[in-house]
């Protein structure tokens, strides 16, 4: 279990980016973190490994106080894809930076080759692997990033804006990664803009504002409130928008897929 007790953080710049949250978070949970840039997603990402201390309060994780331990013991805990993937690259190759945590971590060599293998040809980076990861593309670099954490298949797996620079296709692609690992237990927090991508993914939402906690809920629950997501800058994912549009003909608006919208519609028509 993760949780946040009255935690408070400050920059050294005075800025207080986290204000009074509590939240938990379960064991095998899909969590999606939204708000507006500076409503302290980020931030509260960086607590789940130690990357930030809490300036009042504290974080525990699987009750171990984050203040209390090193940023390497919890990351075998938590594996934390940034942003900003530049930030997690210093290798020469994709292989090598794949390798990296997991030979920090003790693995052996036999075990090293298998699962930066696996997590290379899973992210489809098998053809840049003698390529220094500061040359590949945007989006080569996001999968790069999610390659080095499933390599060493922590339990939980924060995932920050991590469609920015996909395309359709790794996009569907990563919701199915995302699925499947919460599938073998894992607990998987995502912060994001993209309500399309949330929407597919269903997950429990933290919305956040100011480094508040404003709303927590299932995520039909949250993209109906209209009110609310434009109080955050963010609009409804479009189907909930076209299933409100068709109140006319008796569709109720929810959280519908595209075929489940389709098969409302055609049923609504022949009545």
């Amino acid at each position: 279990m993760i949780r946040f007790e009255s935690v408070e953080y400050i920059y050294p710049n005075g800025i207080k980016a986290l204000d009074k949250i509590d939240l938990e978070i379960n064991d095998g949970e899909i969590v999606a973190i939204m708000g507006e840039n500076g409503a302290g997603k980020t931030t509260l990402i960086k607590h789940l490994n130690g990357l930030l201390k809490p300036t009042k309060g504290k974080v525990l994780i699987d009750g171990i106080d984050t203040r209390k331990v090193t940023v390497a013991s919890l990351s075998k805990k938590v594996g934390i894809v940034f942003q900003n993937p530049d930030d997690m690259f210093f290798s020469e190759n994709v292989w090598e930076e794949v390798a990296f945590a997991l030979r920090n971590f003790g693995y052996d060599e036999a075990t090293v080759k298998r699962r930066v293998e696996n997590a290379v040809n899973f992210m489809d980076l098998v053809n840049y692997i003698n390529k220094s990861p500061f040359t590949l593309s945007g989006g080569e670099k996001k999968r790069l990033a999610l390659a080095i954490v499933l390599a060493w298949s922590p339990d939980i797996i924060a995932l920050d804006e991590p469609t920015i620079g996909q395309d359709l296709l790794q996009k569907e692609k990563l919701l199915q990664v995302i699925k499947l690992l919460n599938s073998q237990g894992k607990t998987i927090i995502v912060s994001s803009h993209d309500v399309e991508f949330i929407a597919d993914l269903k997950p429990r939402i933290i919305l956040m504002k100011r480094g508040r906690i404003i709303a927590d809920g299932d995520a039909e629950e949250i993209f109906l409130n209209e009110e609310l997501l434009r109080s955050c800058n963010l609009l409804p994912p479009q189907l909930i928008t076209l299933s409100k549009e068709l109140k006319f003909i008796g569709v109720k608006p929810k959280l519908y897929s595209p075929r489940e919208l389709a098969t409302e519609i055609m049923a609504k028509l022949q009545r």
